[in-house]
């Protein structure tokens, strides 16, 4: 039967033929049921190169499936392996697992060798790798006696390791008798041999416990070379005695200048090196010189592979990992310093184990099928090929005519059951070997499918889903997959069929649920198989954490919400940095948040929100940068120490993530401000040094400080103390004056000199003055620790020139600047003349007078003072004397302004000169007088007695008349409900008034008052009051507005009339006992405004005028505190009532007597706003 080829991935496309997979029968994922007749297959087995520990079992692993079970057995260097005959060698039952006991008795040597094991059944014989067993070694170092080296100072050395030779190979490492490990650096080095390399030595390297440890991993011990004595001294250390019991092999005789670089390994200009295929190649290169040489690499011609290249041991090693044929070629080190460079090529050739390009597969094939086996492998050099047939080389084979080997392949063709072997394909090349066993197994076998039936599958929305059909058969089945129940084979776009029967649908929708069918056929039969889908929704983060800056000891929160399938339970599981979080109760995690409290340095870091489900998980990270102050500086030290400078160096402490912007240095004098801290200088954030200048005489201590967006370090620890040498001083004493305290001496002072600035012991001060004007010599003074001096007996001052210089036992600071002071001042001599004032206003004078000559001032002008006083009111004419005022006016002016005068009064003054001492003599007394001004407002102002229509005033003078008063001038004027002003009334009074009555004002009204007083030179300030008149009882109904009206009140007294006339008429009738006809009379002489009285109670009617109850227009309502303005009507209600008792109740209702009658109703209070009618006016009569 013709073979099928079976494509990898196969999409189908919508209108083409059913979706059928033709899967080939050489793919690897095909496994044979194991209830089903094959040959054996090798399941595990021991590593080719099997290093064994001597003081254990051995355990040689030989495990292989097959039907019917597979026999085992065994062979050594070749022959066979009798276990039987040796009571140490046991097989595993159901196993070819070897366990040899020689915990018991034995030897692990006497086992040692090439194993190798054989899976047998009717089918056919699998065997495994030849096995090479050997026991691990981990041998003693040789004894061996090592002398003290001795070399000098720069100096090359090797101290040999040469380890013995372990099984594996031991790790090599040097320490000390503590057990820690030697401080290694680019000048000091391990080479890959385990010798340890000096490229030059140092005093430090003196020691006499250099021990090279050797570790073997596989039997975890460790052993331990004799220690080495290694002396540095200087050449002044050397003398002829020492020399003369050195040979050449224990004395290193190179020079300890400055030299250039040369190699201690490898030696020489070149050298070669092979490494296998995929194994790490380690080049090295190490150099001897002084200074310290550097170590560079390059490839001559080519690049170093960016992801697989790696330095080591401070890049004096080279590492390639994952090395490949391509990495084959030159490669050169370089070690350069100072004074040269030198350079080594290794030239590298990669060879190569063989290696599987393509593995034989195992072969299902029904009978009469074809098929083929294939084993592809390559390797430098290029591997052999060859095949055995069930353990025995192809070449003694029996012979099968369906059967040919073909180099690298075997060709089947009508295949039968006798034809089913394993089969094994051996690449081999002088590195190494492969092995591989595939079996071809002919069987005649309908469809099954190997997947659970009704298996669920839940997928995420928009993601792949993939739906298995593992099957078998023999032949190989075609397989078909279907969509529900009646669905008929796939055929869109979207689904893809692996060559295993798997369904893929690349991006899964929520219509992709539903029951799918696979079916497998051959011409033996078919099988089929359900399987179920769901779609769900994909789990989100919809709140993310974000990114966070803390400073240290704060509280940080981050968030995270997550969103998921109602029908999915999620996880939520926080990490730092990938890892779990720290077991820290400053950790505290809820439903949405992550909380980390006082936070700390090591708190920093990614922390990721995972949020998981059985389906998906998705994850959120956010950073949190922990900041703070830096940490202060460290490793103060003072270098190029000077007379006057030196050079402090430090090295900087963590910045906490936050960058150091400055330096800040400050420095102690602890000889004569100890404790006490100053500021040097500041520097950049990137600096580490700074050069300081200094004083002399300065017993320095320097800390430093740095710097960040959060503030400054604690301070470093103090540098050590540097005492500056003594010198003269730099600078004279500052702020030199000279000032006489008394008339007759010159007072000398100065800002003196701290120690930080005297530069040396001994501190004093040299004080000179002379005259300025004379022709006098200097006169010179020492003082100490003083900063001033008196010179007695000097005239009044006198102009001196002064000057003071600083000196210490050192000597003379430089000549000092000269500076001019006076002697002492005495009180002026002589008074301002020719004083006289001009009055420019009542409350303004100027005063002018002559200047009093410098000499008669003996002092510094300071200026002129004027003593004034009021000494006489010119309106009472009585004395009073006053207290004096002053004005100054400084320098030498010669005129000055007096202000804030009283007008009207009588005023003194006099003029005196001022220096520092004090005043001098007054000036004879001048008299001036000011003129009247306007008075101020009267001094009170109250309104007694209101009555209906008058208002009386009483009032206080001015408190200050500023003259002669002449009259009073009150304005009032009248204030309406809304505050709006009537017409202003002007009223003069007398100026001996202090009471005013007005009168014929309006009654309840609200006048505003404003009254000032006037002089000759016009009107003072004016005060103002507000008062009301009363309101009489009478006036009560005009409340309404409609009272205001005339036609109202003349209408009302036609009504009262007539009301009057039918009372009178009623009455005379009622005696009579008769009616009077007032309802026909009413109905032929009606008022036009007046309805007639209805009928059942003798009351008016209605009142039917079309302006009632209507608001009145503007301008007729009354006031809103219901007074009546006068001027609205002059006419009153009351001068209708006279004879009728007539008045108004308090509430507006009108009360009268029309009839004799004596009893009366209580009148009904009208509160409407709205004018009542006439008819309901006389409602309220009974």
């Amino acid at each position: 039967m013709q073979l099928k080829k079976m494509l990898r991935r196969k999409r189908l496309s919508a209108g083409r033929a059913p979706m059928i997979l033709f899967l080939c029968q050489m793919i690897s994922a095909l496994d044979v049921p194991l209830d089903l007749v094959q040959p054996p297959t090798i399941t595990q087995q021991s590593p080719k190169d099997y290093i064994i520990d001597p003081r254990e079992n051995i355990v040689i692993q030989c495990e292989a499936k097959g039907k019917p079970p597979p026999s085992f057995s065994w062979t050594r260097n070749g022959t066979h392996f009798d276990i039987d005959k040796d009571p140490l060698v046991t097989m595993k039952p159901g196993s070819g697992t070897l366990t040899i006991n020689i915990m018991s008795e034995g030897k692990a040597e006497t086992y040692e060798g090439v194993y190798q094991c054989t899976a047998r059944n009717e089918r056919g014989a699998a065997i495994s790798n030849n096995i090479v067993v050997r026991p691990s070694r981990s041998p003693l170092w040789t004894k061996e006696k090592l002398e003290p080296i001795i070399l000098r100072n720069g100096q090359s050395l090797i101290l040999p390791c040469r380890p013995p030779l372990g099984l594996p190979p031991p790790i090599i490492f040097w320490m000390d008798n503590s057990f820690q490990r030697l401080p290694q650096s680019e000048r000091v080095s391990q080479g890959l041999n385990g010798d340890l390399y000096f490229s030059n030595v140092l005093p430090e390297d003196t020691r006499e416990d250099y021990i090279c440890y050797a570790r073997f991993n596989h039997t975890q011990t460790i052993q331990q070379k004799q220690p080495i004595s290694v002396k540095v001294i200087s050449v002044d250390e050397l003398n002829d005695t020492i020399a003369a019991n050195l040979n050449d092999t224990e004395f290193y005789t190179k020079s300890n200048r400055e030299r250039p670089p040369t190699f201690l390994t490898p030696e020489g200009n070149a050298s070669h090196k092979e490494e296998l295929r995929g194994n790490v190649l380690s080049l090295e290169c190490i150099a001897e010189g002084l200074p310290t040489p550097i170590i560079y690499w390059i490839k001559e011609d080519g690049t170093l592979p960016i992801n697989r290249t790696f330095y080591r041991n401070f890049k004096k090693t080279l590492q390639i990992i994952q090395v490949s044929e391509a990495d084959s070629g030159n490669y050169q080190c370089i070690a350069k310093n100072p004074l040269g460079a030198i350079h080594h090529t290794i030239s590298v050739t990669v060879k190569a184990a063989p290696y599987w390009i393509m593995a034989p597969q195992n072969l299902v094939l029904s009978p009469g099928e074809d098929g083929r086996l294939m084993c592809r492998a390559n390797g430098n050099p290029k591997p052999r090929i060859s095949w055995l047939l069930n353990g025995v080389p192809g070449e003694i084979a029996p012979d099968d005519p369906s059967r040919k080997i073909d180099g690298d392949t075997i060709i089947f063709s009508n295949v039968q059951e006798r034809s089913s072997a394993v089969y094994q394909c051996n690449a081999s090349n002088e590195y190494g070997y492969l092995l591989a066993n595939a079996f071809v197994n002919v069987l005649a076998e309908p469809p099954r499918i190997l997947t659970s039936a009704n298996t669920l599958y839940q997928v995420i929305a928009d993601r792949p889903a993939l739906l298995d059909c593992a099957f078998f058969g023999s032949p190989l089945p075609t397989i078909e997959w279907f969509k529900g129940a009646k669905g008929s084979a796939l055929r869109e776009d979207i689904y893809v069929l692996h060559e295993n029967g798997t369904l893929e649908i690349p991006v899964a929708q929520k219509d992709s649920t539903g029951t799918y069918t696979c079916v497998a056929r051959n011409k033996l039969g078919m099988a089929k198989n359900e399987v179920h889908l769901e779609i769900k929704d994909a789990t989100r983060i919809i709140k993310q954490p974000e990114y966070a800056v803390m400073q240290r000891g704060g509280t940080v929160s981050f968030e995270c919400k997550v969103k998921h399938d109602h029908t999915l339970i999620p996880t939520i599981t926080w990490l730092k940095d990938n890892g779990e979080l720290p077991n820290d109760g400053r950790f505290t995690v809820d439903k949405d948040h992550l909380v980390v409290a006082d936070v700390r340095d090591d708190d920093g870091g990614t922390y990721t929100c995972v949020a998981n489900t059985t389906l998906d998980n998705v994850s959120a990270s956010a950073v949190l940068s922990v900041v703070d102050v830096p940490n202060p500086p460290f490793d103060l030290e003072l270098t190029d120490q000077l007379d006057k400078s030196v050079q402090l160096s430090w090295t900087p402490g963590n910045d906490n993530n936050s960058p150091i912007t400055k330096f800040i240095i400050e420095y102690e004098d602890a000889m004569h401000e100890a404790g006490l801290w100053h500021l040097q200088t500041e520097v950049s954030g990137m600096q580490t040094t700074a050069q300081l200048k200094l004083s002399p005489y300065v017993n320095y201590s320097f800390r430093v400080m740095a710097v960040n967006s959060l503030g400054r370090s604690l301070p470093s620890e103090a540098s050590e103390q540097y005492l500056t040498k003594a010198a003269e001083p730099d600078t004279n004493p500052t702020a030199v004056e000279g000032l006489g305290s008394e008339p007759d001496n010159l007072v000398i002072t100065w800002k003196p000199l701290n120690g930080f600035e005297s530069n040396g012991p001994g501190l004093q001060y040299k004080v000179s003055w002379r005259q300025k004007d004379g022709d006098d010599e200097w006169t010179s003074v020492v003082v100490a620790n003083v900063s001033k001096y008196i010179v007695s007996g000097t005239p009044t001052f006198v102009p001196y020139l002064i000057k003071v210089q600083a000196l210490n036992d050192v000597g003379f600071a430089p000549e000092p600047a000269v500076v001019m002071g006076h002697s002492g001042e005495d009180l002026p001599m002589v008074a301002p003349g020719n004083v006289h004032v001009n009055v420019v206003n009542s409350t303004l004078a100027e005063v002018h007078w002559d200047p009093v000559p410098l000499k008669s001032i003996r002092g510094h002008l300071q200026g002129y003072r004027i003593y004034y006083w009021k000494a006489q009111s010119s309106s009472k004419r009585n004395r009073r004397h006053l207290e004096k005022k002053i004005l100054t006016f400084q320098g030498s002016k010669t005129h000055g302004m007096l202000p804030g005068l009283e007008p009207f009064s009588h005023y003194t003054l006099n003029v005196r000169v001022v220096n520092g001492k004090g005043e001098g003599p007054a000036s004879p007394d001048r008299v001036f007088n000011t003129p009247e001004g306007v008075p101020s407002a009267p001094s009170s102002l109250k309104i007694v007695n209101p009555t209906l229509d008058s208002l009386t005033l009483e009032w206080d003078p001015p408190s200050r008349p500023n003259g002669i008063l002449t009259e009073y001038t009150l304005k009032y004027q009248p204030i309406n409900s809304t505050h709006e002003l009537g017409p202003l009334v002007d009223l003069k009074i007398p100026a001996n008034k202090t009471r005013w009555t007005l009168k014929n004002l309006n009654f309840s009204t609200r006048y505003k008052f404003y009254f000032y007083a006037q002089t000759a030179a016009g009107s003072g300030s004016q005060i103002t009051e507000e008062a009301v008149t009363t309101v009489d009882e009478a006036m009560a109904s005009r409340q309404v507005d409609i009272a205001t009206q005339g036609w109202f009140i003349g209408l009302m007294c036609a009504v009262a009339l007539l009301i009057l006339i039918l009372l009178i008429v009623c009455f005379i009738r009622r005696n009579k006992g008769g009616k009077y006809p007032v309802k026909e009379k009413e109905d032929a002489h009606a008022d036009p405004e007046i309805q007639p009285m209805k009928e059942d109670d003798g009351t008016f009617g209605e009142y039917s005028d079309a302006e009632d109850h209507k608001p009145l227009k503007k301008g007729s309502r009354t006031p809103s505190d219901r007074t009546v303005k006068k001027e609205d009507s002059d006419d009153s209600l009351v001068d209708y009532g006279e004879g009728v008792n007539g008045q108004f109740n308090e509430d507006g209702s009108f009360i009268g007597q029309y009839s004799g009658k004596k009893e009366k109703e209580p009148a009904e209070g009208n509160e409407s706003s709205e004018a009542p009618s006439p008819v309901n006016a006389m409602n309220s009569f009974v």
